[in-house]
């Protein structure tokens, strides 16, 4: 084959085609994980319990045909199989697929998988390049490591949730579950680090990612100003604690989010709406003083914007190179030209629910490219398939476990 034809032949997979992952995570964390490098191009095979399977199977409405619309939502370009590990038989089935992955995916409660005999030692010694990610609540050491854990939690514990929500209110939690799905991103960015190494050193290791140790990271900047100060952050709405004009505010005909993010966007704005003399007022001609006098800049700039169109000003925003958006809800943001120029809502055909419409995968790769926009499986669709082709099973020894309930 030439070398055009090679790279004509390459093109045509995903990055991480002829990777296998065996997942066998459940919820949110380790689904988003498996599903990123499924997106990618790996073979991801998930297995679940024959009863019921993952949680959220059951987590609606809305349910398409009985599947859940969450559980879509976190598992395509996935294999399903169902195998039932509180038995030997389903151990056994474990134990010899184990070696035939790159990668392993779990988020068990710490400690289960050495409780079932797959310890440090039988890694090694059995599966020694496999990259094992351990996805926990609060990760192998501290007072609370054997604890299960769950984003809203996470978000109260770690301080996420005391700098969300309006400034005389209460704590509020995000409206996904943000640290699941960045604990996702956390792992799957670490198991291809630890491919990396094994590419370097032909070995695979041990990767732990927890949702503790994600969320605490999650508090970025703020983290750090208390670090810097020993001052706790408190809560700003919509608003930013070290940037203003920073926040949304209401026009006559809905509301828009304004992100000043310097003082040369400051005096832009100040000019457009007429208002010259705010650049040379000592409170608000930097962005320092005007973060201290936030509640005044944003007093006159709620009075003066709701006597325009969110359209007007975005408009006049935009063409003077002033950061502005307007608040959509999720139906508006889907339905925007950016939104399907970019092809983030996908048609895919589920087995059982049919036709249905699902969020793309936002990594866009121009040397590689995704060949697959498969649909989540059903509980145990990919049974047979998977384990006649991993452990050449016969239809004889599938229909014995089957009766013995082993797999579904």
């Amino acid at each position: 084959m030439s070398l055009d034809n090679q790279a004509e032949s390459a093109i045509q997979e995903g990055a991480l085609a002829g990777l296998k992952v065996l997942d066998l995570s459940r919820v949110l964390a380790g689904p988003w994980c498996g599903q990123l490098l499924g997106d990618l191009g790996a073979e991801v095979i998930k297995v679940e319990s024959p009863s019921g399977g993952d949680d959220t199977r059951a987590w609606g409405p809305p349910f398409l045909e009985g599947e859940s619309a969450y559980f879509l939502g976190c598992n395509r370009n996935k294999q399903g199989v169902a195998i039932d590990f509180s038995g030997s038989e389903g151990k056994a089935l474990l134990a010899k697929l184990i070696p035939q992955f790159d990668v392993l995916i779990e988020n068990f409660k710490s400690g289960t998988l050495d409780k079932w005999g797959f310890n440090a030692a039988w890694f090694e010694k059995h599966a020694p390049t496999l990259v094992r990610c351990s996805i926990t609540g609060y990760g192998s050491a501290g007072t609370q490591s054997g604890l299960p854990g769950y984003d809203f939690i996470l978000q109260a514990e770690s301080g996420l949730m005391s700098i969300a929500g309006p400034s005389n209110g209460e704590p509020t939690k995000y409206g996904v579950a943000i640290v699941d799905l960045a604990t996702g991103m956390m792992a799957a960015n670490a198991i291809q680090a630890a491919l990396l190494a094994r590419y370097r050193t032909g070995k695979g290791q041990a990767v732990e990612v927890s949702l503790f140790d994600t969320s605490i990271a999650l508090l970025a900047n703020v983290g750090n100003s208390h670090l810097a100060t020993g001052k706790d952050s408190g809560r700003y709405g919509n608003g930013h604690p070290t940037i203003a004009p920073y926040t949304t505010y209401h026009c006559h005909d809905g509301m828009v989010a304004l992100a000043v993010g310097n003082d040369k966007q400051f005096a832009k704005l100040a000019q457009l709406l007429g208002h010259s003399e705010w650049i040379d007022d000592d409170r608000l001609k930097t962005n320092s003083a005007r973060v201290q006098n936030r509640d005044l800049i944003d007093g006159l700039l709620t009075e003066k914007l709701k006597k325009y169109s969110s359209d007007e000003l975005i408009d006049l925003c935009r063409a003077n190179g002033i950061p502005i958006g307007r608040v959509n809800t999720v139906k508006q943001a889907l339905a925007l030209e950016q939104t399907i120029a970019k092809n983030m809502v996908l048609e895919m055909k589920h087995s059982k629910a049919g036709i249905f419409r699902s969020l793309a995968s936002p990594l866009t790769m121009h040397g590689t490219v995704n060949t697959k926009n498969n649909a989540p499986p059903i509980l145990g669709e990919h049974t047979d398939s998977v384990l006649r082709q991993y452990l050449g099973l016969s239809d004889s020894d599938l229909s014995d476990l089957k009766n013995k309930k082993v797999i579904h």
